[in-house]
């Protein structure tokens, strides 16, 4: 008898001790390593930018942060793998302008509602460019040049069919009363195969970020037009935006959204939204965005979330208007 009450108490206690501790272990996140998810291939642009975001935070949070590339079917593999993960806070992603696209492409089900989000640390504006000896000074002159001729005359590439890049050119043309595909899209593999097709005398046009043709505008063989951006961009200070350009409304950019599976507890999202802000303000991560071309914007977990379903839903209408969705 006097046993089994020893017991008793024992696992008593034993079971006050663990519920005293149970917040005080959740107080200490993060208990152990963490992994950031980048849906696109290493050596890219979204790797490098989860890379240096991975090395920053994991010195502000003491715990390691690997970064584990998932490819494959134009971005679904990556993306599904950060939903899909369990939502306890050890593992997030670099989700991209993809996600605003893919379901209406038809290739998946997920949405920006299929995530936490931490914050928005980049967006890079599409551009207008040209080759050096094309006809064209300015977007205004290339924009009263394309409505004057038939449709399909001028052609343009920078990226694949229905690409971020190919909803630049469809999304100016419609702010201008042109069908979507007044210019012709030749797809190719990104933007550095569309711009030495463009020099070549394949295309009229490449439209795609500034910084991915800089080597060959600072090579006098590339001309840049106009940005799609809201502003004009520091390391393209004479190139005016479409706005100023053409007096269209229309804006679009690549962007890279930091984020994890939804339902991750609210108290880890702050912290782990902090130490994201943390390493967005470090001037290593500011030289490193400089360096490299990138455009930086900090937008926090609403905000960003804002920012998500705005693109959703303006991709979304330019596809369907210009036959590209399903």
């Amino acid at each position: 008898m006097l046993r089994r009450t020893l017991l008793a108490l024992t696992a008593v206690a034993a079971f006050g001790a663990a519920g005293l501790s149970a917040p005080a272990a959740q107080a200490e996140w993060p208990e152990r390593p963490m992994t950031i998810i980048v849906p696109w291939g290493a050596g890219g642009g979204t790797d490098a930018v989860g890379r240096i975001i991975a090395s920053l935070m994991e010195k502000d949070l003491g715990q390691p942060v690997n970064v584990v590339n998932r490819t494959g079917g134009s971005g679904v593999v990556g993306h599904s793998a950060i939903a899909n993960a369990d939502p306890d806070g050890y593992t997030f992603g670099v989700v991209t302008v993809e996600i605003a696209m893919m379901h209406w492409q038809g290739l998946t089900d997920l949405t920006y509602e299929d995530y936490t989000v931490l914050g928005q640390v980049n967006i890079d504006p599409g551009g207008v460019m040209v080759s050096s000896d094309s006809d064209y000074e300015s977007a205004e002159a290339l924009l009263e040049a394309i409505k004057a001729e038939p449709k399909g005359t001028f052609k343009a590439s920078g990226t694949g069919q229905g690409g971020i890049w190919h909803l630049g050119l469809a999304g100016w043309m419609l702010s201008e009363g042109l069908p979507g595909d007044q210019v012709t899209w030749v797809p190719s593999q990104g933007a550095a195969p569309g711009l030495k097709d463009m020099v070549a005398g394949g295309v009229n046009v490449v439209t795609s970020s500034l910084p991915e043709g800089q080597a060959l505008i600072e090579a006098g063989r590339v001309r840049p037009l106009a940005t799609m951006g809201q502003e004009r961009l520091n390391i393209f200070p004479d190139v005016p935006t479409l706005k100023e350009a053409t007096g269209s409304d229309w804006t679009v950019g690549a962007w890279r959204v930091i984020a994890g599976p939804k339902g991750i507890p609210e108290d880890i999202v702050e912290k782990a939204s902090a130490a994201l802000q943390k390493a967005y303000e470090s001037q290593e991560f500011k030289d490193f965005m400089t360096n490299r071309g990138f455009g930086m914007v900090w937008r926090g977990p609403q905000e960003a979330y804002d920012f998500m379903a705005k693109s959703d839903e303006d991709l979304g209408n330019v596809m369907k208007e210009a036959g590209l969705a399903k």
